[in-house]
């Protein structure tokens, strides 16, 4: 038994010599962009699991979106491919003559496709229908408030690592038990004259009562960018826009989404004549206030919206590489603690706990999200081919990924190539971070491929090259 250890061994010190010096590995590591980088590479046959090509595979490296492939495959495995978010509108109090005595409630689940965009559908549709339902309940007077009920997550909407570059974009727009129209809005400009302030002409959709403080400048350049806090109505734009435009936009995140359904919905039931007494609230400000917040016994229903199954979320969430709805699985995950609130903390447990149970060692595995934009986030090449392994057969999760030179953030990758359509990836980016990880189909058979760069010295259009030029080298 000792002699075939050591046997087996040897073999594996030579393999891994050969992977390292493969020539497409060799030339790859060895250009001049990554000299100081780190590189963590792994290829795997999928079924037996055995390493084919392999370099520093034990490295702790940050993955960026490639995250979300472990995000996903979590989701799907212990929440199931068809399930489905329920947003729920109900009312507490009584109806006497058409006057609703009480308050009308929004209460979430966490799903992070109430009114999205993503969906390729009317955004407001279930505005309309919430509307329909108040109507037909024969409410036309409520003497209390629209209140939204976002209780089954904590009010930690973002990471507490992510950077201040990403707080108030439309990609960092935080995961709440509430989220709506992706928890985002676009910021319309006109940029008439060179070197001077372009003018901020509206929102889509309105921001109620958000203040803007405009440093930008007009010029040559697109560069600028958007400064906020999660529940703060202060906005601060800086950077150089285009001139000479007259529909500019700039995306950012909507910070206080619970509240804000509440006041859009309180808005859209007065447009229709439908009169709410009091101002549209949270249970997270009633808390603040001392309010005790109506028991689900006292409440009666109105309307329920029901999500897109889990298979097509993850499908968009890998697709476009959405960090709203890769932070609102982690967190639905971690409803399975069984503790009041789930927060990022708890689904990472989850997750950890999840992976564990199916043989792997999950130690190089850091996780402040689920959507890899915290730059704390780290994970091996050797640890995510193995995930992907192990899901391989399951056909959500695999057709979760978009194919390589047709679809989503990899629609340009391998484009043409001896590769177009033979990979399924995704695609993760971030300052001098640059990942890809999934299927790659050759010769009947099927490897889970994982390459994850950090501190490259060129820009991510060249390392994207060379990515491509590494992956058909191996294959």
């Amino acid at each position: 038994m000792k002699n075939l250890l050591i046997l087996f061994f040897n073999i594996c010190v030579v393999f891994q010599l050969f992977a390292q010096n493969h020539p497409a590995i060799t030339r790859f590591v060895g250009t001049e962009y990554l000299r100081g980088a780190s590189v963590s590479l792994m290829v795997r046959e999928v079924g037996s699991g055995k390493a084919v090509y392999s370099y520093d595979a034990d490295r702790e490296v940050i993955p960026a979106s490639v995250l979300k492939t472990v995000t996903t495959a979590t989701a799907i495995e212990l929440l199931g491919a068809d399930y489905c978010y329920q947003t729920h509108l109900m009312y507490d109090g009584t109806v006497e003559d058409s006057i609703l005595k009480g308050n009308i409630h929004i209460i979430g689940s966490g799903d992070p496709s109430l009114g999205s965009e993503e969906l390729k559908n009317n955004c407001y549709a279930f505005i309309n229908e919430w509307v329909t339902a108040i109507k037909n309940a024969g409410i036309k007077f409520v003497t209390g408030a629209v209140i939204s009920d976002a209780g089954i997550f904590d009010t930690e909407g973002v990471s507490m690592k992510w950077l201040r570059e990403d707080l108030g974009t439309n990609y960092g727009q935080g995961c709440y038990g509430l989220n709506v129209f992706d928890n985002r809005f676009a910021l319309f400009m006109n940029t008439y004259f060179h070197d001077s302030k372009p003018v901020i002409d509206c929102t889509q959709p309105e921001m109620y009562g958000m203040t803007f403080r405009n440093y930008l400048k007009t010029g040559d350049k697109d560069s600028c960018y958007i400064v906020g806090a999660p529940y703060s109505d202060e906005r601060w734009l800086y950077g150089v826009v285009p001139a000479n435009r007259t529909d500019y936009k700039l995306g950012g995140d909507i910070p206080d989404p619970p509240l804000y359904l509440a006041k859009l919905l309180t808005e859209t039931l007065k447009q229709q004549g439908i009169i709410i007494a009091q101002e549209p609230t949270d249970r997270r400000l009633l808390a603040q206030q001392g309010v005790v917040y109506p028991q689900e016994q006292q409440r009666q229903p109105l309307a329920v919206t029901t999500s897109p199954p889990l298979s097509q979320l993850a499908r968009i969430t890998n697709n476009v590489s959405s960090n709203l709805y890769a932070d609102a699985f982690v967190k639905t995950l971690g409803l399975r603690c069984n503790e009041p609130l789930s927060s990022f903390g708890k689904g990472v447990r989850v997750v950890h706990d999840f992976w564990q149970s199916k043989g792997l060692d999950t130690s190089p595995l850091w996780m402040s999200d689920g959507s890899g934009l915290a730059p704390t986030d780290k994970i091996t090449a050797s640890l995510l081919s193995k995930i992907l392994c192990l899901m391989a057969d399951n056909k959500a999760f695999v057709e979760s990924l978009p194919v390589a030179g047709e679809e989503g953030t990899v629609k340009s990758v391998l484009k043409d190539s001896s590769l177009h359509g033979k990979a399924r990836l995704k695609s993760g980016s971030m300052s001098r971070v640059r990942s890809y990880a999934g299927y790659v189909y050759k010769n009947d058979k099927t490897y889970a491929i994982t390459v994850i760069t950090n501190n490259f010295n060129c820009r991510q259009a060249q390392i994207k090259t060379e990515i491509e030029q590494l992956l058909l080298g191996l294959f």
